[in-house]
Formats: C-alpha cells, structure tokens, sequence
C-alpha cells in the first residue's frame, strides 16, 4: 500500500480570535485537539480544496452548559480576519458587503432541543437553516465537502447518520474551502482527518478506510468522499514528479543570483532555457529590466516606468539552455553588482500564429506551467474584441503592456479584483475600472482573454504583448487575502512551498513587492525587489513560506493593513503532496 503522507490537522498558523488571549485558547494532541478555557477560539485545517469530495470527523466532548461550539466549512478566506467567529468576513472590494460563507452545526448551549446549520453570506448573525436535537458529549459529526457534483454542497453526519439535508455552498465566495472547528468557553473538539478514529484515545479505533485505502475513520466515509491527506491531493500530471524529470516546478520557474562582472557574461545554473528573465540589479537604482524571447534579445521594458520598449545592445544579448548571456550594461551585469534574475519558460522562442480571438496574435505557450507569451495590435475604437493566449485553460494573472506606447505595465484578472478592473505596477497607482473605454472587460476563457480601447490594454492602435498565467494545481496560484493588521497575520494556502511570490497592494499607494527562497534560504523571508520602483533591494520581515502557502508576519500597510486586500502571484518548487513538513 502507498503511503498516505500527511493528514490534515487543525492549522495552528490561521488560528483567531484574537478578541480572546491565547492563554485561554488552545492545540493539542499533535494539533488535532483544540478548545478553550474561557472566551472562544477557531482553526480551520491546513488543506483547502476547490475541488474533490472530502469527509472529516469530530469527536465533542467536555461542554458546559455556557459553551458553544461549531463543526463546519468556510471560505478559506473566513479565518484571515480576527475576531469574533461570527464576525469574520471576507471583503469584496466592489460592493459593500460581504462574501464567505460559515456553514456548520452548533453544538453546546444552554439549549437541548435545537441544533441549527449555520449559513452566513453576510454580516451578523448567522442563520437558522434546519434543526435537528443538539449534539452531545461524545457525538462523533462527519463532514462531507463536495466540491465536484456541479452544485458545491456540504453534509453533516452525527453518529453515522445523515443529519438534514446537504447545504448549498455560497457560489459568491472565493472557492477555496476548509474544514473549520471552533468553540467558546469550554468546548473540546478533537479532529479525524483519517489519521486516528480514536480520536486521540477517546473511542474505540474502528479502522475504516476511504476508496483509496487511506485513513482511518470511526464510520465508512460516504462513497466518493476521500481522507484529506497529501497523498490524495490532486496535482497537474504535467508537473507531477512522480511521472516526470523534465516539466517539474523547478524546471519551469527558478531565481538566479550572480554577481556582474562588466562584460559579457554567461550566467548558468538555471536548469532550463529561460523565455521570459526579469532582471533587478540588487545594489542599484536602475529600472527593471524585462526581455523576453518573443519580443528578442536586447528588447528591454522596465516596470519601474511607463516607458515603450528601448533596444539595449548591452542588455540581454542571448538566451541559453541553462539560463542566459548579459553585456556591460550596469542593469544587468554591473562590475561587482549583486543581480537577481526571476525566469520562466515558455516554448523555446518558438511561436505560433493563434486565431482564436477577433485580433489573431502571436504566441509562445506553456499549457504544462499555464504561461504564455502573446503579442497582438491592439484596437483604436471603442469596442472590445478578443486576443488568443493558447493556454487552453483560463488565465488568472495577465501583465499588459504597449510595446511602443508610453503606458505603465497593467495587471489585470487576479481573484480579488473586479473583472473590468486594472492596476498598474506604479506605487501610486490606484486600481481602475476600465469598461468605459469601449466596453467592459469579462473574464478569460480557455481560448481567449479581452481588451477595449485602453491604452496598456489593447487600445490606440499600439503593438501590445501580454505575459499571461493560469494556475497549475500543485506549481502556482493566483489571489487576494484580507490584512488584519497584526504581526499574526493571515495564511494563505497555495498547496505548494512557494519559491516566488509577487505581492500586490489593491489600495492606493500600496507597494508590490517581489520575494523569492533563492535569496532567503530559510524563514523568516525578508528580502525584496519592488517591480515598480527603480530602488535597491531592501528588506523587512514580511512572511514565512510554508510548505503549504505563505503566513504574513508583519503589520504594515503594504501588505498586511487591516481589512486592506492584497494580491498576490505565487509559484512553487515543490508540491504540497510531495512535501515531508506542514
């Protein structure tokens, strides 16, 4: 039998209520335990899923009439903001209003004759939607997420049986689900993720695995429904190591460190041929640097300015198979300067004509690692039409930028961000609702994504190139999260260890900020490059990188505000199925 990696446990690193010391909130048992002694606590799990059926367990246990307590799933983004557990809201920049989703059953109380669901699409309290008899001491509560049945549905079990019918899941939150558990004043629950049915040894072990043969379970998990362990998280079979060397997240995407020495120098250790180089002297104040293979060699467009593309003869001078060749310039390869260079591969340099949208475009494309490069004329009229990026599934991250117009590199399609909606890599930028230059931009396609009469979109008749992303499971993802404003600050889980991540203020005057765990070999991860200034690199303690996601450890505006949302782009060497340590 395979080995079944890790289970999920409670995530000590999500934890809130921030409004209750954590002297009187607590993790035990390997993490599996959690309660508290006076006040209220909440966890939600380490796993979070978008997709697949997931069956957990809880044992209740050691109320008092005072306590309460909550079995249920939340929008990954629920647990992000501490406070009360019935206050915790993900916000939508676009309305307001909010849009997690709290789904779950009340356990405890001083009531005996009611047990309710709890489903909260907004703020205040959450609502009755079936009753059942309160659960009790010693009630073991299956939870049964769907995630793949068209209708996204949760279920409850109390003692092996079905309690109510399966609840809808919120369609207006984010998408990415966990299991959450939490309690207030004197309410234990120990959780089964199929690691253990005696639930730390307080009921008899009854061995019941899933269809895998994975976990062990106090009752048979529903048909379908599987042990939320690394060993059944999906990941793309493209980039999957266990079915191939050549295409793994290492070898798609990687940082380079050198250091310049003047003249023409070959830079190695890639361990692929780059298509796509980002290039930041360390030491200087020089722009960034972007050259592509689409584009060329020596064809240069810096983030930090809004400039058209320039040709530096000194620059880029030559893309080899295991990284890339610079000249004299001091951007590139200044004597003595310390340079970090972000690469990713698309195909070779080798392009295609794409006809799929109304502009036929230009394109070089990954679909193993979701990353073309698209070069398109844009439109001079006020319409939309549609451009071709042969990813073959939608992309959620897009850089734009005019080739030979004076315009600021614009990202556009990040979860978080209203659809029609662009910000610039500018500090001072502010996002900008762009639908009234011809119409209002949708969402990409498998096929294709849309522009209007924007200039740094598509408009004005200019040459545009488009660096465009979709997520691969296990290798990258694309979101926002929710500051709270507190050194304690949010986890977010990408289901990978990430070894590049770009952050991304929504707000006015909110910086970005690009990390990698080439420059930062251990956590804290401190050492940034900020794509939209010609500055030096600097640092400041910002996040760990976890072999699940990345937890913020810093309180500033930049990138933990309070309920300020922030993107991010985010991509990974190795997978969180494959990885030893949570």
């Amino acid at each position: 039998m395979a080995s079944s990696g890790n289970f999920m446990t409670f995530n000590r690193l999500a934890w809130l209520n921030s409004s209750y010391s954590a002297t009187y909130t607590k993790l035990d048992r390997g993490n599996l335990q959690g309660y508290a002694t006076a006040g209220g606590w909440g966890w939600p799990g380490n796993f979070t899923f978008d997709s697949g059926k997931w069956y957990v367990e809880f044992y209740i246990y050691a109320r008092t009439n005072s306590g309460r307590g909550y079995v249920s799933v939340v929008d990954h983004y629920y647990p992000n903001i501490a406070a009360k557990y019935n206050d915790n809201r993900h916000r939508d920049p676009t309305v307001n209003d909010y849009t997690v989703q709290y789904i779950g059953g009340d356990v405890g109380g001083t009531s005996t004759t009611t047990g309710i669901c709890n489903n909260q699409t907004g703020g205040g309290s959450p609502s009755q939607t079936f009753t059942s008899t309160r659960w009790a001491d010693g009630d073991i509560i299956g939870v049964a997420l769907d995630l793949d049945s068209g209708t996204q549905t949760v279920k409850f079990y109390r003692n092996g049986s079905v309690v109510g019918n399966a609840e809808t899941l919120n369609a207006s939150a984010s998408g990415n689900w966990a299991f959450w558990s939490g309690s207030h004043n004197a309410c234990w629950h120990t959780m089964n993720a199929g690691q253990d049915s005696s639930f730390c040894g307080r009921a008899t072990a009854q061995g019941n695995a899933d269809e895998n043969g994975f976990g062990d379970f106090y009752y048979t998990p529903p048909s379908g429904y599987l042990a939320p362990c690394s060993a059944n998280l999906p990941i793309s079979a493209d980039i999957d190591g266990a079915r191939t060397d050549d295409d793994i997240g290492e070898k798609q995407c990687a940082t380079l460190l050198y250091t310049g020495t003047g003249s023409s120098n070959a830079v190695t250790g890639l361990g692929f041929k780059p298509d796509l180089v980002i290039i930041k002297n360390r030491t200087g104040t020089q722009g960034t640097k972007v050259t592509d293979s689409s584009r060329g060699v020596t064809k240069v467009l810096q983030t930090a300015g809004s400039n058209a593309e320039s040709t530096d003869s000194n620059g880029l001078t030559a893309f080899g198979t295991d990284g890339f060749t610079v000249g004299s310039d001091a951007g590139y390869n200044g004597s003595t300067n310390n340079i970090v260079a972000h690469c990713w591969k698309a195909n070779g340099g080798t392009t295609a004509t794409n006809t799929d949208g109304s502009i036929t475009s230009t394109v070089q494309a990954n679909t193993k690692a979701g990353f073309s490069i698209v070069e398109f004329t844009g439109i001079n009229s006020a319409t939309t039409a549609t451009v071709g990026h042969g990813l073959g599934k939608a992309p959620t991250f897009i850089i734009h930028k005019s080739v030979n117009a004076t315009a600021w590199h614009l990202v556009r399609g990040v979860p978080g961000m209203p659809v029609s909606y662009v910000r610039d890599l500018n500090p001072n930028g502010s996002p900008t609702d762009v639908s009234g230059n011809g119409g209002a931009l949708v969402k990409p396609t498998s096929t294709v994504f849309n522009i209007n009469n924007t200039t740094g979109i598509g408009g004005g008749g200019y040459t545009y190139v488009a660096y465009c992303w979709a997520p691969i499971e296990g290798y990258s993802k694309f979101g926002s999260y929710t500051g709270n404003g507190e050194s304690d600050g949010p986890f977010v889980y990408t289901g990978f260890r990430p070894q590049i991540v770009l952050f991304m203020g929504y707000n006015y005057g909110i910086e970005n900020f690009t990390f990698d765990s080439t420059r930062n070999t251990s956590n804290p991860i401190t050492t940034y490059v900020r794509w939209g200034r010609s500055s030096p690199e600097a640092s400041h303690t910002h996040c760990d990188f976890l072999a699940n996601g990345f937890k913020i450890r810093n309180t500033g505006g930049d990138y933990n505000g309070s309920t300020n949302l922030f993107m991010y782009a985010a991509w990974g060497d190795v997978p969180f199925k494959y990885n030893n340590t949570h």
